[in-house]
C-alpha cells in the first residue's frame, strides 16, 4: 500500500484522533492497544498492520505535527531571498504572514494534551527542540555563531511561553492577535 492512500490516511487519522482522546484522561504508558482500537473503531489487525505499540501511534503524530509547525514557522521567510533574510529585522515582519498560531489551533487538542500538568517534560524538550532548530537552520543562512545558542533558546521559550500562555488563557485569544504578540515579543528581545 502507498504512504498516500486514502485508507491509510482515514485509518491513521482515527487512529490520531483517538490516541488524542485517551490521553485527555490518560498518560501515555497506561493506554493499551485494545482501547486504543476501540476508540478509533479498528481491529488490532489494522493496528498492528501499521504500528507495533501505542507508543509508536504518539511517536508519528508526533512527527507529523511537527512539520507541519516547521513549515507554519517557515511560511513567512518562503519569498525572501537569502541576503534579505540574513538581514531580517524582526520589527519588518508582517503579523499577517505568521503561521505558528495557526497551527497551533489547527492541533489544539494535541497542545492541550503536550502542555497539560500531567505529560512528561520529554515532550517539552522535544516541542523546544523542533522550534530552536528553526532559528539555527535560519542562522545558516549567515554565518552561524556557536555564541548565539543561548540567543535562540531565549527566543524559543519566548515563542513556546507565548503558546503556553495562549493555552492558560483557554486558546480564548484569536490567531490574528497572538501573531502580533509573537511580532512584539520578538522585537523586544531583538532591541537589545
Amino acid at each position: 500500500m502507498k504512504k498516500n492512500d486514502l485508507r491509510i490516511i482515514k485509518t491513521k487519522k482515527a487512529i490520531y484522533q483517538a490516541l488524542t482522546h485517551l490521553l485527555k484522561d490518560k498518560l501515555l504508558t497506561d493506554i493499551n492497544v485494545t482501547e486504543l482500537c476501540r476508540e478509533a473503531s479498528i481491529n488490532r489487525g489494522t493496528f498492528y498492520f501499521h504500528y507495533e505499540e501505542v507508543g509508536d501511534v504518539f511517536k508519528e503524530f508526533f512527527e507529523e505535527v511537527i512539520r507541519d509547525l516547521e513549515e507554519s514557522y517557515k511560511e513567512p521567510y518562503k519569498h525572501i531571498s537569502a541576503l534579505q533574510l540574513e538581514t531580517l529585522v524582526f520589527k519588518n515582519l508582517d503579523p499577517k504572514t505568521v503561521r505558528i498560531f495557526h497551527h497551533v489551533k489547527k492541533y489544539e487538542d494535541f497542545y492541550r494534551i503536550i502542555l497539560s500538568d500531567n505529560v512528561s517534560t520529554t515532550y517539552y524538550y522535544m516541542f523546544f527542540d523542533a522550534i530552536r532548530s528553526n532559528f539555527i537552520e535560519d542562522s545558516k543562512i549567515g554565518k552561524y555563531d556557536e555564541s548565539k545558542k543561548y540567543v535562540y533558546s531565549y527566543m524559543t521559550n519566548a515563542i513556546i511561553g507565548l503558546i503556553i500562555e495562549w493555552h492558560r488563557n483557554d486558546f480564548k485569544e484569536s490567531v490574528d492577535d497572538m501573531n502580533i504578540h509573537l511580532v512584539e515579543t520578538l522585537n523586544v528581545i531583538t532591541r537589545s
